[in-house]
């Protein structure tokens, strides 16, 4: 059974390649069609070496290759006022992803008002999380400003609760000589039919379910000076329930999580200075004795400059942090209650990269981070506890390709 999932996996993204492949070859008939067909699509592999602990797979003293994402997507403009996307996407990530070939987003979009001033309309399907500034593109690498987003906001591990869902967005938009201003609401089912998601809340290992409440998603979004800057705020609500399996210690238990993120951005002809600020309320009920029940309000921020020092060229630093609990910031209570290190309820993470743009077609990137604490690691990756190391290094190099 192992054998035939692993060869499953494995030809699904052999197909999925293929099709990127196909796309490539395509893509520029399918444009001839009045623009009226679209079809694009990325690849990117990663390889890994930590000085400690474990990111996106066997990385401690090692080289890790099991960061990699391949994405074919494709939109039909059927109408002036509707289209139809959707794109496929095999994404690898350490053990919190293997790679299966999955339904990234794939949604229905009619534009009901539309006007020099402005426009207005509603998506249905699989819709695309409108969460911070970079997270509805943040698995196609050319629109990322590094190899990982940063971690304090954009989290690997529970990636699939916030990437997408299923449901309805409306949103609209206004545009003014002074600049523009756009706003979105979404109610939709986050997708919690992987482990991913079980795994970082509940821990290895536990024969229960995860269900989902529907989740709201609200941002608005202002636009000034032909996008020299930008300003936005987010919020988000998470309703998550446990349902015990046979034998499980655990009650069923609930999960709310209400992040609020406050983003900022200023561009320049060859810099740019972005932050974003979240406040994060998370709280945790009714799994029994044997688990830690309570409330805390989370604090994360990163703040980032990128300049573009040549045509092809460019280079980033970004100082980012995380505190799951900003009433216990070291996590000392929390280790004091659990027996768990305290440095895993916190990260603090220098990074510093480069990108070259070989064409514009072929990028590779390196980067490298000086961690403190493992708040962001993923205990798929790491499932000793008692092992993980306070202070590590991480290198990391990409190349990406796109049509």
């Amino acid at each position: 059974m192992y054998a035939y999932s692993r060869f499953a996996r494995n030809a699904s993204r052999i197909v999925l390649a293929g099709g990127l492949w196909l796309g490539a070859t395509l893509a520029f008939a399918l444009d001839l069609l009045d623009g009226s067909v679209q079809v694009h699509g990325f690849a990117s592999l990663s390889l890994v070496n930590t000085s400690d602990n474990n990111f996106f797979g066997p990385s401690d003293d090692g080289v890790s290759n099991n960061f990699s994402e391949i994405g074919v997507n494709a939109s039909w403009r059927l109408t002036p006022e509707l289209q139809v996307s959707a794109e496929l996407l095999s994404h690898r990530a350490g053990g919190t992803d293997n790679g299966d070939v999955r339904l990234d987003y794939g949604l229905l979009d009619w534009t009901a008002l539309s006007g020099e001033n402005g426009r207005g309309g509603i998506r249905l399907g699989r819709i695309k999380t409108a969460y911070g500034l970079y997270n509805t593109t943040r698995d196609v690498p050319f629109t990322r400003p590094g190899i990982i987003l940063p971690q304090s906001i954009y989290f690997e591990r529970t990636r699939n609760l916030t990437v997408s869902a299923d449901g309805a967005e409306i949103y609209g938009e206004r545009y003014a000589e002074d600049g523009s201003l756009a706003a979105s609401f979404a109610m939709g089912q986050p997708q919690t039919d992987t482990d991913a998601a079980l795994v970082a809340l509940v821990g290895l290992n536990r024969p229960g379910r995860l269900d989902a409440q529907l989740a709201s998603d609200f941002q608005v979004m202002y636009e000034g000076a032909g996008g020299t800057y930008r300003l936005g705020f987010t919020a988000t609500r998470l309703d998550l329930r446990y349902r015990p399996g046979f034998g499980d210690r655990l009650q069923a238990g609930r999960f709310k999580l209400t992040p609020l993120i406050f983003s900022a951005q200023y561009n320049a002809e060859n810099w740019s200075l972005t932050s974003e600020y979240a406040f994060r309320r998370t709280s945790v009920s009714d799994f029994g004795p044997f688990f830690y029940n309570g409330t805390a309000d989370g604090r994360s921020y990163y703040v980032q400059g990128t300049y573009r020092f040549a045509p092809q060229w460019e280079a980033h630093l970004r100082y980012d942090a995380y505190y799951a609990d900003n009433d216990d910031r070291h996590g000392k209570i929390f280790a004091a209650a659990t027996r768990q290190p305290a440095f895993t309820r916190f990260a603090r993470d220098w990074s510093v990269g480069l990108r070259y743009d070989v064409t514009q077609q072929f990028m590779l990137r390196v980067e490298a981070h000086w961690v403190d604490g493992t708040g962001f690691l993923a205990v798929q990756d790491n499932p000793d506890m008692q092992a993980l190391r306070r202070y590590w290094n991480n290198v990391m190099a990409q190349a990406s390709f796109r049509f």
